[in-house]
């Protein structure tokens, strides 16, 4: 029998490990299914884009895949059984069972609309395409003056206001952060940040805590009422609950706990790329939720189901940032350069710059996952049964 290898989730970290593994690994020894929710692939880092109004290109799946041989399930995961190594899936009609001998896990995150009493029912966000859709019907059905409320002071906050403003400029935006906004920034890409909201005219109030949203807005922890037709939801990202009901050695929110080389801790036939992985970086902290971690996690997880698979030893991804993008609007971005410890520098490449770098790597993206292998020519390795795992690279 060939060696089945299950792929979770087709984002970026799942779309390109498949990719990957399809063409390294020779298809007269392993076969590899992915499973994704939807037919399309979603391009995430866009979805503020798409609620503003934004068309975006279509990307099947199919497409995505053509001519690789890895076979595609357009289906929900229910469940995943590690002591019996199958996966519970559902189209909608019918139930299935997917039995695997490798897993590869990435399910990837969505917005936490669960630790605040109110968001699940009356907030909006841009964690996945149907949502973003459901913001944008949202939007289009403002009139002037509508007032939108961003809650949150991270990367997807600040990207989901600004667009919008942009592309909506009757409408009144507004952002709330518990802390200080772009706190992390360095001061010349903190002034560039506030002067992009001013031009915006995004009314900003930091150092509030929202304890409730409700279907006129949210409400701070000291009482001020924060009136939205559409609040916006941006303040954390959460997992599937999926990892921690399969026996999964996870950690309390729910991320699956694994070693250097993305394997699962308890239970090293599962490895793990992209946001539902818990790992420590090379700077000695866990990588945070983002696509940028999405790129290494799948990168090491791929090299080690090879080296495991295959016999051969498993080279060592670098798990390091270099900087954070923001977009702010379509012709404005901030590109913050880190150091080894993630700490902003400072120097910030700035304004249609640092907006026309991020529009190429968004334009990249889809490419790559089409050529994952970046146009090398495919090496296809056979299943080696002589070791469970294989040495790794030092």
């Amino acid at each position: 029998m060939k060696h089945r290898i299950v792929v979770l989730g087709a984002g970026y970290a799942g779309a390109f490990s498949a990719g990957v593994l399809a063409r390294r690994l020779h298809s007269d020894d392993f076969e590899i299914t992915v499973v994704n929710a939807e037919p399309d692939f979603a391009e995430r880092l866009r979805n503020h884009q798409l609620a503003a109004g934004r068309q975006l290109r279509r990307r099947p799946l199919t497409e995505v895949f053509a001519g690789t041989g890895i076979q595609l399930r357009v289906a929900q995961v229910t469940g995943v059984d590690v002591e019996h190594r199958t996966v519970t899936i559902t189209d909608g009609a019918d139930i299935d069972s997917l039995a695997y001998d490798t897993l590869l896990y990435a399910l990837g995150s969505t917005a936490d609309v669960h630790s605040v009493a109110g968001v699940a029912e009356h907030a909006f966000h841009v964690a996945s395409r149907p949502a973003a859709l459901r913001l944008r019907a949202r939007l289009a059905e403002l009139g002037a003056n509508g007032q939108v409320l961003v809650v949150g002071g991270n990367l997807t906050a600040i990207e989901a206001a600004t667009e919008i403003a942009e592309a909506h400029p009757d409408l009144r935006v507004g952002l709330v952060t518990r802390g200080e906004l772009g706190g992390w920034l360095s001061s010349t890409a903190r002034r560039h940040l506030f002067e992009a909201f001013d031009r915006f005219a995004i009314t900003v109030h930091e150092h509030t805590t929202i304890a409730r949203v409700d279907a006129a807005g949210a409400v701070a922890a000291d009482g001020t009422a924060f009136a939205a037709d559409a609040t916006v939801w941006a303040a954390g990202f959460a997992v599937p609950a999926i990892a921690a009901t399969s026996g999964l050695a996870v950690r309390p929110d729910g991320r699956i706990t694994v070693d250097r080389q993305m394997r699962s801790v308890s239970h090293p036939d599962v490895y793990v790329a992209g946001d539902s992985a818990f790992v420590i970086g090379d700077n000695g902290l866990p990588l945070p939720m983002s696509c940028a971690s999405a790129g290494f996690t799948s990168m090491q997880a791929t090299a080690t189901i090879i080296g495991d698979r295959t016999g051969r030893k498993v080279s060592t991804t670098s798990l390091s940032y270099v900087g954070n993008h923001i977009s702010l609007g379509r012709k404005d971005a901030i590109f913050q350069v880190v150091d080894d410890d993630a700490r902003s520098k400072s120097w910030a490449l700035r304004g249609r710059a640092a907006a026309r770098l991020k529009a190429a790597i968004l334009g990249v993206n889809p490419w790559s996952l089409r050529h994952p292998t970046f146009g090398m020519p495919s090496r296809r390795y056979r299943a080696s049964t002589d070791r469970p795992h294989a040495v790794v690279a030092t």
